[in-house]
């Protein structure tokens, strides 16, 4: 579990015109090389290690984009949205998924009371949230990844069948009786919200922010396979089961973040709605081989164990991404990277540049 938190340690540089630093909900590495996503772009952006100008033990830059829709026909627009969640990389993929939920129009103070009132009634779904996707990295001819179409070795990339309404994992969830009726609630008002990803080989793990169901979040575990140029969901067992569902005892609060770390699975978890609380990290020991050999369709986890709580401000500094360092940037001791939405004046310097911490773990 961790046990020192370095604050600010790692200092990330972005460019005039990045739209993610100030909504930082991803993070992955492929090497020296950090991969972050946000949750109001339709991109990846990707940092290379640069050596420290100061107090930082971690420094990134040299921000490159990938948009979504130069690597894959997007359900919306190209310039829509996509809401990304989660991320991973795994077998020569990155992995991404959208929130796949409906958003809420808010109040503005500068407008009057009707206005308001008609903008809180208004619900709608950006149709690039409704995005599973898996891109292949290839390194360039200078040997820094990249995300592309189509790889030389024949990898593509793939997003689960569906378009800007509705997709394979949507359609399944309708009828399902936890629920099917929260995928008409918006995802801040304990809707259906995905908020974390974790890949196991074929096997996907999808964390719900919400709805939270009497205090037990969720986990979704399901599989998929390639048919026609697109992701499927694929039986996980010889009864047919499409999705296992995983309830977990994480005290009320949902799921922000999913990150295997060995055979355990790290969650960090958070408020469902924008609220001002606590976000910690719960560790799902030896989950990985359990989740191997499990056949039951839903099981219910309370065994977990209770790591650290995060720092979170007024409306600033919430956590929503972990990843493990690679050994050659963690010295040798196994070490968390962590990134937060909404950075306050404490995580910024300037416009364009934010600081996530680093946690030292077992």
């Amino acid at each position: 579990m961790p046990k020192t938190r370095s604050a600010n340690a790692a200092r990330l540089e972005f460019a005039p015109g990045c739209l993610v630093q100030s909504n930082l909900s991803g993070a992955a590495f492929t090497g020296d090389w950090l991969w972050v996503a946000g949750d109001e772009a339709c991109g990846i952006d990707r940092l290379r290690r640069l050596d420290p100008v100061g107090r930082e033990t971690l420094r990134f830059g040299e921000v490159r984009d990938f948009p979504l829709a130069d690597l894959l026909d997007l359900p919306g627009a190209a310039g829509e949205e996509a809401d990304l969640e989660g991320m991973a990389v795994a077998d020569g993929f990155l992995w991404v998924v959208g929130s796949h939920g409906l958003k809420r129009k808010n109040a503005k103070p500068d407008r009057d009371h009707a206005e308001n009132a008609k903008r809180l009634a208004k619900v709608t779904l950006d149709g690039n949230r409704r995005l599973l996707a898996c891109l292949p990295i290839e390194p360039d001819a200078n040997g820094a990844p990249c995300l592309v179409r189509q790889a030389k070795d024949g990898r593509r990339a793939l997003r689960l069948k569906g378009d800007a309404q509705t997709n394979l994992l949507s359609r399944a969830l309708v009828d399902d009786p936890h629920f099917g009726p929260y995928m008409a609630i918006p995802g801040k008002d304990n809707g259906f919200d995905i908020e974390g990803l974790a890949v196991d080989g074929r096997r996907l793990l999808l964390g719900l922010r919400g709805p939270v169901l009497r205090g037990w979040s969720a986990l979704l575990e399901i599989a998929v396979e390639t048919r026609s140029d697109q992701l499927r969901l694929a039986p996980l067992d010889d009864r047919g089961t499409l999705i296992r569902k995983h309830f977990l005892q994480l005290e009320g609060l949902g799921v922000r973040d999913l990150h295997f770390s060995g055979d355990d699975l790290y969650i960090l978890a958070g408020p469902t709605m924008v609220l001002n609380g606590d976000i910690r990290v719960f560790k799902w020991p030896a989950a990985r081989p359990f989740l191997a050999a499990n056949r039951d369709p839903v099981r219910f986890e309370s065994a977990l164990t209770e790591s650290v709580s995060l720092p979170h401000g007024h409306g600033t500094n919430r956590a929503e991404a972990i990843c493990d360092l690679p050994p050659t940037l963690s010295g040798g001791k196994a070490s968390w990277l962590v990134l937060y939405d909404a950075p306050g004046a404490d995580r910024k310097e300037g416009e364009h540049t934010v600081f996530g911490d680093l946690l030292r773990h077992d």
